[in-house]
């Protein structure tokens, strides 16, 4: 079969996809992969699986009607051109227009895999409802006969049908995130001296950064030796995106040690004693969460969909109510005054991740559903981490 996969960031082609690309591969499939951005070196990673590469310009971010109609159409001379069998879509934008797209050809099994439904569908955009319910519809017309919805957490399900994306007997599948490679994020021992707490996420508001950096104002001056990393990219095409100014000034500061984006996070995460992520965004299952428990980190995180996902409270982390400072401190501070604590939550971690999160376990799962491989041992009972949601 030819499989085309459509995405809106073309790291994530490798960073998030790779390991799914490489199977499909194994399987036979022709797979053709898609996102906006030239980036020599996905390219040649994706030539390395024995994917190829087609570059489609699209507005991320934007929301301008035109612009969006020309990605529609470019979608659709794609599909024209590479006569796919299946078409794969993450992310808003290309599930939106690619699967509109994937409808007007007879023959093509559409699919969507949302990784989380993103800013219009969190509190922060409660009061941008016509931008909501014009999303909603498009996302309804989108996934109208897609063969299989695939989410990271039952509340998207939930939310899809509040919204009226789908209804109660859609093809809704609920999987455990993107999954984990446990071997390229192998179990570390905690590193030596003062505890050090990491945050990676994207440099935005409601990604809890602004709380992250007033918890560690707050310890730092009780615990001056403990250690506040932050790792992110700055986007400062986002509405919530992080001043470039207020980070300069909270490093001049001494409470955060910035780190520029990497794409390869395994240093710091070996190298930090705490993982935290005060998301309120409208996550789907974030994978930073699940390369930590990987290494072996506590996890400290929103009782928020997606993030509480991985979290067993007090096992192997803490959940704090979103924008709760002072919970977020008390969560943070339990490690401080407790040495032991973040060896035997993180050693939960890890046990849970190889458990639950597997990134083979979760890609055999996703090729069984779409019928393009996934190996003879089919489940016949759903599971916690692959349950069929429909009705």
């Amino acid at each position: 079969m030819k499989i085309l996969v459509l995405s809106s960031f073309a790291f994530s082609l490798v960073n998030f996809r790779g390991r799914l690309i490489e199977a499909m591969v194994r399987e036979g499939h022709q797979v053709v992969t898609c996102a906006p951005d030239s980036d020599r070196a996905v390219e040649t990673q994706l030539a390395a699986l024995g994917a190829s590469y087609r570059r489609i310009a699209m507005a991320r971010t934007g929301s301008n009607p035109l612009a969006d109609l020309m990605l529609l159409l470019r979608y659709v001379r794609l599909i024209a051109r590479e006569r796919p069998d299946v078409v794969l879509a993450y992310t808003q934008k290309p599930i939106i227009y690619g699967g509109i797209a994937a409808r007007l050809f007879r023959g093509v099994r559409f699919y969507a895999l949302m990784s989380g439904l993103g800013y219009v569908f969190s509190p922060a955009a409660d009061h941008r409802r016509l931008l909501r319910a014009v999303v909603a519809r498009l996302y309804r017309l989108a996934v109208a006969r897609a063969r299989a919805i695939f989410v990271f957490n039952g509340d998207d399900r939930d939310e899809l049908i509040a919204q009226g994306i789908v209804d109660m007997s859609a093809p809704v599948m609920e999987v455990p995130g993107s999954g984990v490679d446990l071997a390229h994020f192998a179990h570390a021992s905690l590193p030596k001296g003062p505890p050090v707490f990491l945050m990676i996420s994207r440099l935005m508001r409601d990604k809890g950064v602004f709380e992250y950096a007033e918890a560690a104002r707050r310890l730092k001056a009780r615990y001056p030796q403990a250690r506040f990393q932050l790792l992110g990219r700055l986007d400062r095409d986002n509405p919530t995106g992080l001043p470039e100014a207020e980070l300069d000034l909270w490093v001049r500061q001494g409470i955060i040690d910035y780190v520029p984006e990497t794409r390869d996070v395994r240093p710091l995460l070996t190298g930090s004693t705490v993982f935290v992520l005060p998301s309120y965004y409208r996550e789907g299952l974030p994978r930073t969460l699940l390369e930590a428990m990987s290494v072996g980190r506590p996890l400290v995180t929103t009782d928020l969909p997606g993030c509480r996902e991985p979290v067993m409270p007090g096992v192997n982390g803490f959940l704090v109510p979103p924008r709760d400072v002072d919970a977020l401190c008390e969560a943070m501070e339990h490690f401080l005054d407790d040495p032991a604590l973040a060896a035997a939550m993180g050693a939960r971690s890890r046990a849970y991740a190889e458990e639950r999160f597997d990134v083979d376990k979760v890609n055999r799962q996703l090729l069984r559903v779409m019928d393009i491989g996934g190996g003879e041992s089919e489940v016949t009972e759903p599971s916690p981490a692959m349950s069929w949601s429909a009705g």
